[in-house]
């Protein structure tokens, strides 16, 4: 694939930031930070829940249920972001004295997303619910909404989607992205968006003595932040202020030890010090652990085992996660193959891909195709959707986007320029899901691939590396590799820093096959380097010299010491 270094526009000449070391000043330059303030992670830094249109309303809703301690059922979602959500709201509606709150969270192969009518029967038969409350979902089940207000059940819709031209008729509806919210942060997480209503709800119940004629402690909401920064980090949302602030005190509690027995127990089984993480190890490490429990089983699990307190039991939960993880990579990487195999043979056929990539086997597993079309998107830099059988005669397919595309408003276009190709769909900017008719197909990827070609030139598809320019060789010290660790927290938006430099090759041979490891040297200093998943077909190149990297800094623990390695993105050789 061919890719594309960017540097990045770094000015400093009037640095804000004159007590930070001079790599710091040009990271933060370059990813806009304006002022001290945007780099201030506490609490008090929050944005207030107040601006969050509806969220009276869904305390009202919600205070009315606790005092007459009506029966609460949390609808949830499969994926990690709908797990963390539905925990959250749990474990805060337990602390505030609610006795009777449940969860349920659909199966997707029976009912598929959200607050379905078929999940509102469901839901009486086994809950018999007064109020549902639906957490990452919602702002699109109109149908499901209206079954269970037809019964009389109070509906609070928390999602965080993109709305449609209408809303369901909801009791109350709390999401930034819906028409007339002033929220600032419209990149906040569903489970955000539950811990804001958490807040507003605690707010409100200490103001009128709650906690005091009911004889419970008043609850500390900070408890909560380790499961609001997994599921902000999972659903790979930007990482604004506002979201890095909750990322980072997260974190800080995650380090500290303060967190739920599943999450230190994901941990362990991915080998990682809980005391050293970083955002990318809840997303790398964590995420697809409980994520799989979604994909091929039932999230049910996976929010048990963040709802367990005992960390024996959580344990053992989190084992057949991991067995489920590993069973998704095996399906995966059949699936994988199965469509390179078939964009290669329309490369050779047709010289070259469709810029908009649709692929449908009959026999891939509906819970994978999500992770099938973001490897698939990275791999041709294209955006793409993989569909799914649902039934004999309809699809569910999951998008994937690449930056300048929008993908659910792709699907927006399509659907509007042809009534009835798209059953349904609904999304966000990177990443949609839709169903559509099988008979469909052919008519959709040809729409698809047109939108698309409309709206991205040929270099839009090229891979860019975003480069934070060169460092000095005094500069690549355990210090500086540390200094950058802790200056997160990096993910979407907010991109860990990638650094460039001309290095000789001392050493280079191949581990597990794949992974390329090398001693690198600049100035007579030696540097261990590995670039993962190399094209074996290049490397290693014992006739090549020097090469020119795209690296980061990382720090390398093993038996009890600590030294750099820089992570490789991409190298060329210099002849």
């Amino acid at each position: 694939m061919q890719k594309k270094i960017i540097k990045r526009n770094i000015d400093i000449t009037d640095s804000l930031f004159p007590h930070l070391p001079a790599v710091l000043q040009r990271v933060y330059s370059a990813r806009g930070i304006k002022s001290n303030t945007e780099l201030e992670y506490g609490l008090e830094h929050l944005l207030p829940y107040q601006s969050l249109l509806g969220i009276d309303k869904a305390v009202d809703c919600l205070f009315d249920a606790l005092r007459l301690q009506k029966n609460i059922l949390i609808v949830g979602d499969f994926d990690v972001d709908g797990a963390t959500s539905t925990a959250v709201a749990i474990r805060a509606l337990r602390s505030f004295g609610a006795k009777h709150v449940s969860f349920l969270v659909p199966n997707r192969f029976a009912f598929g997303y959200g607050l379905t009518p078929e999940l509102v029967q469901v839901a009486v038969k086994e809950f018999n619910p007064a109020l549902i409350v639906t957490v990452d979902n919602g702002i699109a089940n109109h149908a499901g909404v209206a079954a269970a207000k037809e019964l009389g059940i109070q509906v609070i819709i928390t999602d965080h989607h993109l709305t449609a031209d209408t809303l369901p008729s909801a009791d109350a509806i709390v999401n930034p992205n819906q028409p007339d919210d002033t929220f600032p942060s419209k990149c906040i997480a569903g489970v955000g968006v539950i811990f804001y209503v958490m807040l507003a709800l605690r707010r409100h119940l200490t103001e009128c003595q709650w906690f005091f004629k009911q004889a419970i402690p008043e609850p500390n909401m900070s408890k909560l932040l380790d499961l609001v920064a997994l599921g902000t980090v999972a659903d790979v949302v930007a990482l604004d202020h506002n979201n890095r602030i909750l990322v980072q005190q997260g974190l800080r509690r995650i380090r500290a030890g303060h967190c739920v027995p599943g999450i230190s127990a994901l941990l362990e089984l991915g080998n990682r010090n809980p005391k050293r993480i970083v955002a990318a190890d809840l997303g790398f490490v964590v995420a697809p652990r409980l994520n799989a429990a979604g994909r091929l089983d039932d999230m049910s699990l996976g929010i048990e085992s963040l709802l367990c307190d005992d960390a024996v039991r959580a344990r053992d939960m989190v084992s057949i996660l991991d067995q489920l993880n590993d069973e998704r990579r095996i399906i995966e990487k059949d699936m994988q193959e199965q469509a390179l195999t078939f964009l290669k043979k329309i490369q050779l056929d047709q010289m070259q891909l469709p810029r908009g990539i649709s692929l449908f086997d009959p026999e891939w597993h509906q819970g994978v195709i999500g992770i099938l079309a973001s490897r698939i998107k990275d791999h041709f830099r294209r955006p793409v959707i993989a569909f799914a059988l649902s039934t004999d005669t309809e699809l569910k397919g999951s998008a994937r986007s690449i930056p300048g595309l929008h993908i659910r408003d792709v699907l927006a276009q399509i659907a509007s320029q042809s009534p009835g190709l798209i059953s349904k769909f609904g999304g966000h900017a990177m990443a949609a899901g839709l169903t559509l008719p099988r008979a469909a197909l052919d008519d959709f990827s040809r729409a698809f691939d047109q939108v698309v070609c409309d709206q991205l030139k040929e270099e839009d598809l090229h891979h860019a590396l975003y480069s934070d320019g060169e460092l000095e060789t005094h500069e690549l010290t355990l210090e500086v590799a540390e200094l950058l660790r802790e200056a997160g927290p990096w993910g979407q938006a907010f991109p860990e820093p990638l650094f460039e430099g001309v290095f000789d090759i001392v050493e280079q041979r191949l581990l597990t096959g794949k992974h390329l490891k090398m001693t690198l040297a600049k100035d007579d200093k030696l540097f261990d380097a590995i670039a993962f998943n190399t094209d074996i077909n290049q490397w290693p190149n014992y006739r090549c010299e020097r090469v020119n990297i795209i690296y980061k800094m990382d720090v390398n623990e093993f038996r009890n010491k600590s030294k750099v390695q820089l992570l490789v993105e991409h190298m060329e050789m210099i002849k």
